[in-house]
């Protein structure tokens, strides 16, 4: 039997698009092996004009060093009204880019893993053919989701919170077109995640000091370096392991200087399963993806910083649920570690459980079986069809929501 087709649309901007697209697939793979093929789509670099076809490299320097520039373009298009102006500039400039996109990959389903690329996408579907696969959209944001993730003629809209599941219904989602799922992880995260003896054992790390664990993403951006030279100036009795990413020059900064506790500098690293699994406390910026992983690994979290607009609800989400903290700033997060160390070992624990309760490791394992699920249905009526045969009518089979 012919193997069925999985495009999911994604962007590299930033890693959570790609990973939760990887984590899909993987999980796909698992569940159901040899009943697909999958394409990763990078719509931004394939399919659209100049100058968006340079978003992938724009993106990270924009949310580091002009951030409220970021936020205000956010919120700007973030409501009904404004959301369906912009919508329809970019329906128009990304216009000849979307019909190549769907001529060129033919498909069983359609997932979607970015909030940009569902309405121009199912615009084109809409506008140039008949009928359509079934479409998914897995929101890759946790709380604070933009109106651009809710295209209403979806059949299937994957939430990861509460908080984007009544979003999406604020923003004229049907409760059948929607579920809260969580935020897919990497089968091979929770597949590698062991003892914390074990992996201190496997790390070489000290088996008696509390650890704390310090990144700054895959390119080592932010205060990185201050955050960890002020952790060094309290002298408290822990080890600091610091992950500098691709940041050369950082890592480089860091391994020149010298530290008031045992310290372990890595660059880029593969094996984030074994290190959260040997950490007491992780400190990082609230992306989503870090957020689930260190939730699922049962590992508190201080957050040192946020994309503002874009994660201000991820704060939110884990300190009402009392899985961590937001304490911005070096200086903050050092009080914060040394008040954490302070409680002891029981406190730690307790702290870990309260981490460990928000995590959902069985999400991606719905996720797959929503997919494989769409993937069975027939092709779906799309808007042009009803349009050119107006006798059909209008009708919930039809797969659309006006």
């Amino acid at each position: 039997m012919a193997r069925k087709r999985v495009v999911f649309l994604m962007s590299d901007t930033g890693g959570g698009h790609r990973a939760a697209a990887d984590a899909i697939r993987a999980a796909m793979e698992i569940k159901y092996p040899d009943e697909y093929l999958f394409e990763l789509v990078d719509v931004y670099r394939r399919y659209t004009p100049f100058p968006f076809t340079y978003m992938p490299e724009v993106y990270a320097p924009w949310v580091n060093w002009a951030a409220h520039s970021w936020e205000f373009g956010y919120e700007f298009a973030n409501t009904r009204h404004r959301g369906r102006l912009v919508m329809a500039v970019a329906k128009q400039l990304w216009k000849n880019g979307m019909r190549r996109l769907i001529q060129e990959h033919p498909t069983d389903v359609m997932v979607s893993v970015h909030s940009l690329f569902n309405r121009p996408v199912m615009h084109a579907y809409n506008t140039t053919q008949k009928f359509r696969p079934p479409f998914v959209t897995v929101i890759t944001d946790l709380v604070t989701t933009h109106a651009f993730w809710y295209e209403p003629d979806v059949d299937r809209c994957l939430a990861p919170t509460q908080a984007a599941y009544d979003r999406g219904l604020f923003f004229g989602l049907k409760p059948e077109q929607m579920r809260i799922t969580g935020l897919p992880v990497h089968p091979q995260f929770m597949k590698k995640l062991v003892a914390k003896d074990e992996a201190r054992r496997k790390l070489n790390w000290d088996s008696h000091h509390p650890a704390v664990l310090l990144v700054g993403g895959g390119e080592g951006m932010g205060p990185l370096y201050q955050i960890a030279r002020a952790i060094n100036s309290r002298k408290l009795d822990m080890q600091l392991i610091i992950i500098a990413g691709r940041n050369q020059a950082l890592k480089q900064r860091l391994e020149s200087s010298s530290w008031n506790q045992p310290t372990i500098i890595y660059p880029f690293v593969h094996n984030m399963p074994e290190l959260m699994a040997a950490a007491d406390i992780l400190v990082t910026k609230a992306g989503p993806g870090t957020i689930c992983e260190a939730c699922i690994a049962g590992v508190p979290l201080i957050l040192s910083s946020f994309v503002p607009g874009q994660e201000d609800g991820n704060v939110t989400h884990v300190v009402e649920n009392n899985a961590g903290v937001y304490a911005p700033g070096g200086v903050n997060v050092a009080e914060t570690i040394s008040q954490w160390l302070d409680e002891g070992s029981e406190g730690l624990a307790a702290r870990s459980a309260s981490a460990r309760a928000l995590g959902r490791p069985n999400a991606v394992w719905e996720i797959a079986e929503e997919i494989h699920l769409q993937a069975q249905k027939p092709p779906v009526r799309t808007r042009y069809h009803a349009e050119h045969q107006p006798h059909l009518g209008h009708t919930p089979e039809d797969g659309w929501v006006i």
